[in-house]
């Protein structure tokens, strides 16, 4: 057998203990010294699943539902409709992810509300119902939710210092001017640039796409900052005072380690296709459950989709 292959640089292991150290110190010292009655923190919400199998986020694939939600100001961020719909696969082993975008749109049935969009899951009930009613689209029930809110993404990209993401269309607002290309991205430009679909030729479908690009580019430039010495724990410290975290310490350790651990250059982007049509009056999408499916089952074992989407 040839070990080279399978070595890893004493480096490598130096710099992921070091990840793992500071990790469990900063999550410990930060949950214990921020109160939650401190302020009232609506930026982002993470909870886990009620029903969810329990995982090892560094022995198995985890599943992640992002969701944007589009409350406005003084609108309960929780109970509005989501704005974005991502399902995200990691594997801190191998250190793939794919991100399976659902157009928010899609026609479907949420438990218990009969058929209607899947962004409405969010108003009938929330990110517990918004994630069953994923799961009953895909064939598999996200283990985690993060809700975010539209100032929660403008602050989390200004936190890092924008991000750089590709776009294959060039279109402006009155907040952001988008180039056919890379285009570096503050925080204002970035909500603009997960919002539009006006100006895409296959609109919420395109829009799925660039919110996945929006991630994977976020991930890049997370994975760049915190090589450098105190970053890693300042943005854990941000993340932690403006989000609202329901998981225990050790599950919220090893889930934040598997995020650390996926390399940017192995993050697979994989929208959910399907067709458009009315619902009574209602413009919707009707996704292409079929392939939806094929992709869960595809990343089950390592969070990668061999052959592509």
């Amino acid at each position: 057998m040839n070990d080279t292959a399978n070595a890893v640089a004493p480096a490598t292991i130096g710099h992921r203990v070091r990840r793992s150290l500071v990790l469990s110190v900063v999550l410990a010292l930060t949950l214990l010294l921020v109160p939650d009655a401190a302020r009232p923190r609506t930026d982002g919400v993470l909870v886990g699943v009620e029903g969810a199998h329990a995982v090892d986020a560094g022995q198995e694939v985890v599943w992640i539902l992002a969701l944007g939600s589009d409350a406005r100001t003084g609108q309960p961020v929780l109970a509005s409709r989501a704005d974005a719909i991502q399902l995200v696969a990691l594997d801190a082993q191998s250190g793939h992810a794919t991100v399976i975008g659902i157009p928010r749109d899609s026609y479907v049935d949420i438990p218990g509300h009969g058929r209607d969009k899947l962004n409405a899951a969010m108003v009938y009930g929330g990110p517990q119902l918004t994630a069953q009613a994923v799961g009953g689209l895909v064939g598999r029930v996200p283990d985690y939710v993060f809700t975010t809110s539209f100032h929660g993404l403008q602050s989390m990209i200004s936190v890092v210092g924008g991000v750089e993401v590709y776009s294959p269309f060039a279109w402006s607002t009155s907040t952001a001017r988008i180039h056919r290309g890379r285009n570096h991205l503050n925080g204002t430009e970035a909500l603009a640039f997960a919002r539009m679909r006006h100006a895409l030729p296959r609109g919420d479908f395109d829009r799925s796409l660039d919110q996945g690009r929006l991630l994977a580019g976020t991930l890049r430039r997370v994975r760049d900052v915190t090589t450098e010495p105190g970053q890693l724990e300042r943005l854990l410290v941000s993340f932690l005072k403006n989000t609202d975290v329901d998981l225990p310490p050790g599950e919220l350790y090893r889930l934040a380690r598997a995020v650390l651990e996926i390399e940017p250059q192995q993050v697979q982007l994989c929208p959910v296709g399907g067709g458009t049509g009315y619902a009574g009056s209602a413009s919707v999408v009707f996704p292409d459950i079929g392939q939806a499916r094929s992709l869960i089952r595809r990343a089950s074992d390592d969070a990668r989709v061999e052959g592509g989407c």
